[in-house]
């Protein structure tokens, strides 16, 4: 590992592009302490502290925390990242758009310039409705605010998502990794510090050290889970019949076509998520109310009906997302028209279906494991209100509490599991692929990599 590292070093092209990529990232982190304007800080936690199991919730830890304090990069990256996805959907209903995508280089160039005016529109909207949620909390924007606090807060807000995109487009070209992905990396690590003198301010505590034993024993379990699968690939085998190209004859080619189990990344869990805090956000404008009251415990982070309706979410975005990304119809018809196929499979429609199987099956794996890792810590959070199951749950919730030791199960640990579902996949998702670029340099340039050994490879088709 010290050799690699000292490697990295060694190569001049290299080390200027891992050095600007940490200066772009310290760039981002001192702009995330430069605060909003009339806004009162000790009333803003006061209220954070009510709503940050809501959707806000989900918004500050793609800013980083950048939300929690409405800092200018209070948006963080989240509006590119919806201007993305939508972009990206479109580009299955929208004919022209469609076209752009295979134009090649300059169409992607073309959808990336929309994606950025998209982006600011975003921001303008979030923007604008975040300004008069600010206005509507007592005691919070000094001098009660007005039409030019509203102005200088879309003003603000959406200038500074405009330049967080642009540290991470020039990341991406002049640095190591992708950009928008190691900022939002670089957002969820930095409070890791905090967490850790959390855990160590609990271990003078007899009765938390079970728990922090526990938490870091599934911590250490879900990344090495989460290496394996995200590592984890079925290559299909791909032929190239004989061609002749001019007076050439091309001999044939056999090639591989990698289909990963997790190929849907994170993506669906942010959707599942998203839309499950949506509920908690609108209901709690009615707090007073006994049927919302009833909306709101069944939407706790620990109800049956809750994990039920998250675990749904994330399988069925998972499929959806999938189907999007790879569309199994037009990669069996591009193989054909390149003089593509499968060994033992017909080219055209049965190869389409067997991609179909295969990808399915792929799917229905890497769906499961983003509920098991999202649901994880959930569970290390709120436990698991096993009484609200009809018929078996009172009894089943009655001998977990009084058998020593598993009692946990019902009610949690007592405190926040850092790393949650999403965090630990963007972490160790963005880490594997930053190092995985940094080793395809060094062997390129014949140095030794940081990994060693054999790697995990699927089964061929």
């Amino acid at each position: 590992m010290i050799n690699s590292v000292r490697n990295i070093f060694a190569i001049p092209d290299l080390r200027k592009r891992v050095i600007f990529t940490l200066l772009m990232l310290i760039v981002y982190r001192l702009g995330a302490h430069i605060r909003t304007p009339n806004i009162d800080p000790e009333v803003l936690e006061r209220i954070w502290g009510q709503v940050g199991s809501t959707l806000f919730g989900v918004l500050d830890l793609f800013s980083g925390g950048n939300f929690r304090v409405i800092s200018i990069f209070g948006l963080g990256i989240t509006p590119y990242i919806t201007a993305s996805i939508i972009l990206q959907l479109m580009t299955v209903v929208s004919p022209s758009l469609k076209a752009l995508q295979e134009e090649g280089e300059l169409g992607r160039r073309k959808i990336t310039q929309y994606t950025r005016y998209l982006t600011v529109v975003l921001c303008a909207i979030q923007s604008l409705g975040i300004a008069y949620w600010l206005q509507s909390q007592p005691g919070l924007v000094a001098g009660g605010g007005g039409i030019g606090f509203i102005l200088m807060t879309i003003l603000t807000l959406t200038t500074g998502t405009t330049f967080i995109m642009w540290l991470g487009e020039q990341i991406t070209e002049r640095g190591v990794g992708n950009g928008i992905s190691l900022i939002i990396f670089a957002g969820i690590v930095i409070g890791l510090p905090n967490a850790i003198r959390q855990i160590y301010d609990k271990l003078t505590d007899p009765g938390a050290a079970l728990g922090i034993i526990i938490m870091l024993a599934i911590m250490l379990i879900i990344v090495a889970a989460i290496v394996f699968v995200e590592r984890g690939q079925r290559r299909i085998t791909i032929n190239y019949a004989r061609r002749i190209v001019g007076r050439r004859t091309m001999g044939s080619q056999s090639t591989h076509m990698p289909l990963r189990v997790n190929m849907g990344g994170v993506i669906p869990v942010i959707f599942a998520a998203s839309i499950l805090a949506v509920p908690q956000t609108l209901l709690g404008f009615w707090p007073t109310s006994k049927w919302v009251q009833s909306l709101v415990n069944i939407f706790h982070g620990g109800h049956p009906v809750y994990l039920l309706i998250y675990v749904s979410g994330i399988i069925f975005f998972t499929f959806f997302y999938v189907s999007i990304i790879f569309p199994t119809d037009e990669v069996a018809d591009n193989l054909r028209k390149h003089g593509g196929f499968i060994p033992g499979i017909r080219p055209g429609k049965h190869t389409s279906e067997y991609l179909n199987t295969t990808l399915t099956r792929l799917t229905t794996v890497g769906a499961l494991y983003l509920a098991i890792i999202s649901l994880i810590p959930q569970f290390m959070l709120n436990g698991v209100q096993i009484d609200k199951i009809p018929w078996i749950g009172e009894p089943v919730a009655n001998v977990l509490s009084s058998t020593p030791g598993l009692g946990w199960i019902l009610t949690g640990l007592g405190f926040n599991f850092y790393f949650g579902g999403t965090s630990l996949l963007i972490v160790v998702g963005v880490a594997m692929d930053t190092v995985s670029q940094i080793e395809s340099q060094l062997i390129m340039r014949h140095y030794d990599g940081f990994v060693k050994g054999k790697r995990i490879r699927g089964r061929r088709g």
